[in-house]
């Protein structure tokens, strides 16, 4: 099937730019529509920290952010709180897909349009049933980053530590991956992106079956201007966790952003450890943060006074002497 054709009864295709934020998502956003794709109004602009813009739309930043909260999340948020079973009941899941599809709605008529929020990667299933709901199809352009460069470019805007950084590093790949299973997709590495656009844009297009013929080559050459890429590691990935997560993960998604065989299980292995993993230090954390609440006017003054008020009951006597 041919996705994003022109003429006949197609459907137009929303192309979803996902990943974590400061893996390459703008740059990808803005040479993909450079190459023929529409992108939303009212977008979030340039800023210090992205002085060419994001190319993302900011009712979808607003929306994504005000259902993550909505639920205790954030898109800050490590944990997998949000992705567990029963985490929203029915009504709440079609209430936040309606208000996905009137954002959707609004979008320009063109065969594909782009869209990129990273927080979308945190909730691809809603994003997705809305889309095919607004009359849709949809494919997905995964973009992949060296943790240690997304940790570094992170801490340059914000006091986000590393640990933090790599963690949600790790979260929003696995769940990216995961969620796009099924839908016509592909990965690109920020890296390979900037090496030479052409040939990312050739396996974009063919993976996707979309036409990105239609590009202006003058306006991507400045575009992707050689210093866009501030942080560099060329060394192997510092895991973190006591675990081999975060090589392995981008070890994977390496290679399926070179086109090499490589295998799902792998992620899913990865996956399933660190949600249990997860998941049980959330309940240990969450127990002290509980147990903190509750003891929170019980102060060292207090503790002497109530053991002095024991002692003296019990006449400083046996255990009270």
């Amino acid at each position: 099937m041919t996705f994003g054709a022109q003429g006949g009864d197609a459907r137009p295709t929303i192309v979803f730019v996902l990943g974590v934020a400061r893996s390459g998502t703008s740059a990808l956003a803005r040479v993909l529509s450079l190459c023929g794709g529409a992108l939303p109004t009212a977008l979030v602009g340039a800023m210090p920290d992205n002085p060419l813009g994001h190319w993302e739309p900011r009712a979808a930043n607003v929306l994504n952010e005000k259902i993550l909260r909505r639920f205790g999340s954030s898109g800050f948020d490590p944990t997998l709180r949000l992705q567990e079973a029963g985490a929203l009941d029915a009504a709440e899941q079609a209430a936040c897909v309606e208000e996905i599809r009137e954002f959707i709605a609004t979008l320009p008529n063109a065969p594909f349009v782009i869209i990129k929020d990273p927080r979308i990667s945190l909730m691809t299933g809603m994003w997705f049933e809305a889309a095919r709901l607004a009359g849709f199809d949809v494919a997905a352009v995964n973009a992949l980053r060296h943790p240690q460069e997304v940790a570094a470019s992170v801490a340059q805007r914000s006091v986000v530590p590393p640990e933090l950084s790599s963690a949600l590093w790790l979260k929003v790949n696995l769940l990216t991956e995961a969620g796009t299973r099924g839908v016509p997709r592909v990965f690109v590495e920020y890296v390979n992106l900037l090496e030479d656009w052409r040939r990312e844009m050739k396996r974009v297009s063919s993976a996707l079956g979309i036409d990105l013929g239609t590009r202006d080559e003058s306006a991507i050459e400045e575009f992707l201007r050689p210093g866009l890429r501030h942080e560099r590691h060329n060394n192997q990935v510092t895991d973190l966790f006591g675990a081999d997560w975060i090589s392995t993960t981008y070890e994977t998604l390496q290679r399926a952003a070179r086109d090499e065989s490589w295998d799902e299980a792998v992620l899913d292995r990865v996956f399933d450890e660190y949600r249990v993993n997860e998941r049980d230090f959330r309940a240990v954390f969450d127990g002290y943060q509980r147990i903190e609440k509750a003891n929170r006017y019980f102060r060292p003054s207090v503790m002497k006074m109530i053991y002095e008020v024991r002692a003296l009951a019990n006449r400083r006597r046996g255990t009270w002497a």
